[in-house]
C-alpha cells in the first residue's frame, strides 16, 4: 500500500510540474518595441573624425535612445576626407557600401571597395582616406557604455 501511495504522490508531483512548465511555456514575452530612423533625418554634414580632413555626411543611428550599447553609423567620405589614425579603444567594424578607399591598419596598407569587412579590434591603430571621385560610403558598428 505504501508503494501504491508513493507512486500516486510521485504521479501528483509530475502531472503538477509539467503544468507549471506548460503555463511558463504559453506566457509570452513582453514586446521590445522597436524604432526606425531614415538617412534623411538624421544626416549632419560633419568633418573627417579623428582629424581625418575633409568634409563627410555622418548618419548616427539610433544616437538618441538610452541604454543601447551598440553604436551603428553609417558615413559618407567625400573626396579626400578620411578617419585619421588613432588608437582602438573598442572592437569596431567597418563595412563599405560604396566608393573605394584605403585603410592604414597596424602600419599596413590595403585598399577597401564594396563588400568589404574590416575588424579593428582593441589596441591596434588604422586610419582610412576616401580614394577616386565616388564617396566612399561605410557602415560602422562597436559597443559603448550605455547612456
Amino acid at each position: 500500500m505504501k508503494n501504491i501511495a508513493f507512486a500516486v504522490l510521485l504521479l501528483l508531483v509530475g502531472a503538477a510540474a509539467g503544468a507549471g512548465l506548460h503555463a511558463l511555456a504559453a506566457q509570452k514575452a513582453e514586446p521590445g518595441g522597436y524604432i526606425v530612423e531614415h538617412d534623411a533625418d538624421i544626416a549632419k554634414d560633419e568633418p573627417g573624425t579623428h582629424n581625418g580632413g575633409g568634409m563627410t555626411i555622418g548618419y548616427s543611428f539610433f544616437s538618441k535612445v538610452p541604454k543601447l550599447r551598440l553604436v551603428f553609423r553609417k558615413r559618407a567620405f567625400h573626396p579626400g576626407s578620411g578617419v585619421g589614425p588613432h588608437e582602438q579603444k573598442e572592437d569596431e567594424i567597418y563595412y563599405v557600401l560604396s566608393g573605394r578607399g584605403t585603410m592604414t591598419l597596424d602600419g599596413k596598407t590595403v585598399d577597401v571597395t564594396p563588400g568589404t569587412a574590416v575588424l579593428t579590434r582593441t589596441g591596434s591603430s588604422h586610419s582610412l582616406k576616401q580614394v577616386g571621385s565616388e564617396d566612399l560610403v561605410v557602415l560602422i558598428n562597436y559597443e559603448v557604455e550605455p547612456k
